[in-house]
């Protein structure tokens, strides 16, 4: 891997399984060089890792818990030192802690804060300033519609996730003069491991408010992912994958 100092390089945090793992694999397809962050499930991030190799592409699984800003440090210093600086940011990591408002406790809307929109601020400080200086970047934010429309028993989600749309905005403007794009895509409901556990009841429920009567694949999501990386001149953005659930 040291001939890869001068490929184009893509951190993908949260990349090892449902919509984070397809954007990766979507993305080895490209020429980038894919770093498959994880945090605890090192077996799927290694498992996706060997799937782009045997398709032809560079990568590698890195563990860090970039909700905790000294983690997100160390791996932005390990990636720069070995490979180089990062052209494509994907912030996918997030987490659910779904509880009426009523009974929430501080640390299920605080984890749920940290590691959905804090994590953001954490990479993009780290990754913005090589950017600047390459006069090239993408940093695309993946929300949900859950920030747009609200969930029930979701405030800590939906905060987060509505965060990360106006945190998108503002960066985009301070970041446009120099080459670097800010973008969000803004999932509906997914067909990942998650969802697919849900009760079959509930799983049609959903389904019936969706005008497309289907749950979204997640390499839809990763096609959308690979769109804004190849785009120069779309920033500040709300790319909406959702088969028409909100218009």
């Amino acid at each position: 891997m040291n001939d890869l100092k001068n490929t184009k390089l893509v951190l993908v945090t949260g990349g090892s399984r449902g919509i984070g793992a397809s954007i990766a694999l979507e993305m080895g397809t490209m020429e980038y060089f894919v770093v498959v962050n994880y945090n605890h499930s090192k077996v799927h991030a290694d498992e996706i890792v060997g799937q782009i190799i045997s398709n032809g592409g560079n990568a590698i699984a890195m563990q860090a818990n970039i909700a905790n800003p000294e983690e997100c440090r160390q791996l932005f210093d390990e990636i720069k030192e070995r490979f180089g600086t990062v052209a494509v940011l994907v912030n996918n990591a997030g987490i659910t802690r779904d509880r009426s408002f009523r009974k929430m406790s501080m640390e299920e809307w605080n984890e749920v804060i940290q590691t959905n929109l804090s994590s953001a601020f954490n990479t993009c400080q780290l990754a913005i300033p090589d950017m600047i200086e390459n006069k090239f970047g993408r940093i695309i934010n993946i929300s949900s519609v859950i920030g747009q429309t609200g969930g029930f028993g979701q405030t800590n989600y939906a905060a987060a996730k509505a965060g990360l749309i106006g945190f998108s905005k503002s960066l985009a403007l301070e970041t446009a003069k120099y080459g670097v794009t800010v973008n969000n895509i803004c999932p509906g409901f997914i067909g990942t491991e998650m969802v697919a556990a849900m009760p079959s009841e509930v799983l049609d429920s959903i389904k019936a408010k969706i005008p497309m009567n289907r749950l979204g694949n997640p390499s839809e999501i990763a096609k959308g992912v690979r769109f804004l990386a190849e785009s120069s001149y779309v920033t500040g953005q709300c790319i909406n994958i959702n088969g028409g659930l909100y218009m």
